[in-house]
């Protein structure tokens, strides 16, 4: 086939992991999750900025350099190419988008062929995404606090339906539609931030034991339903992993070092135990 490997749509709120997946498919599939040529479509909102992507036409400023897209993708073939915020596009990107999903090929200005045929296409958007949340939901719908996967699909979709073109929608291979997070996930992104660091601190030859405790605080403290689980990140290195690292520097903790990370009155104590 001369399309792309797959090519998708990935729509759900902030900070739900969206743009984390497309890295995840990249280690997966292209063994690297460097391997990720990522676009801010609100770059290319206005017709002048859509030329960026495939090079500026001759004469004009910046001729030769490449196009952003093009350029990229093909200097790095094997890749996911991941559209972020791609409704926010001016409406000639889609044409260009169409092309891809198409024929597998974009031409840049310089006038070379472009071949996208094994990457992954992936645009990100929240759109519709705001009916998920109980009070913003559509007369007729259950107010729940949450709706089940069917019921978040169908309205989230009535906003893609209304936005997107039909031709667009229907040459992508699959829309998926991503929950707004919980308190349970939350935890798990929190235990996987931790494990992270253990494995880190591990490769130093320094010992990590993180109490639940402190894994429960720092996934109360980073959960915040409107942005995900943007703020977690921060709060893991807030609470633990700068304090950390000032003992590191100190001398405090040594290579060899055994060191346990405990919650004292609600406050992460780092403890150097050997």
């Amino acid at each position: 086939p001369r399309r792309p490997i797959g090519s998708f749509l990935f729509l759900g709120p902030t900070g739900v992991g969206k743009t984390e997946l497309a890295r995840a498919l990249a280690a997966f599939l292209l063994d690297d999750e460097a391997r990720i040529v990522r676009l801010d479509m609100s770059e290319y909102m206005e017709r002048h900025e859509v030329s960026k992507m495939i090079g500026a036409p001759p004469g004009y400023i910046g001729y030769g350099e490449g196009g952003q897209l093009t350029e990229k993708v093909r200097r790095n073939p094997y890749s996911v190419v991941l559209l972020d915020e791609v409704e926010k596009a001016h409406p000639d990107v889609f044409n260009m988008l169409l092309q891809i999903l198409e024929d597998g090929q974009l031409t840049d200005a310089q006038g070379r062929t472009v071949s996208f045929r094994n990457t992954i296409l992936i645009g990100t958007s929240n759109l519709g995404t705001e009916t998920l949340s109980p009070d913003k939901r559509p007369i007729g719908f259950i107010q729940s606090a949450m709706p089940d996967y069917q019921e978040a699909r169908q309205l989230v979709m009535r906003e893609v339906k209304r936005f997107f073109k039909p031709e667009f929608l229907n040459r992508l291979d699959d829309i998926i539609v991503f929950h707004y997070l919980e308190q349970e996930d939350v935890l798990q992104i929190a235990r996987m931030f931790v494990d992270e660091l253990v494995e880190r601190m591990h490769s130093r030859d320094i010992e990590l034991e993180v109490d639940d405790a402190v894994i429960e605080k720092l996934a109360r403290d980073g959960f915040d339903p409107v942005y995900g689980a943007r703020p977690l990140r921060r709060e893991v290195e807030h609470q633990v992993e700068n304090p950390l690292a000032m003992k590191i520097v100190n001398g405090a903790c040594p290579v060899h070092s055994r060191v346990r990370i405990r919650l004292l009155e609600n406050t992460v104590h780092i403890d150097i135990i050997s």
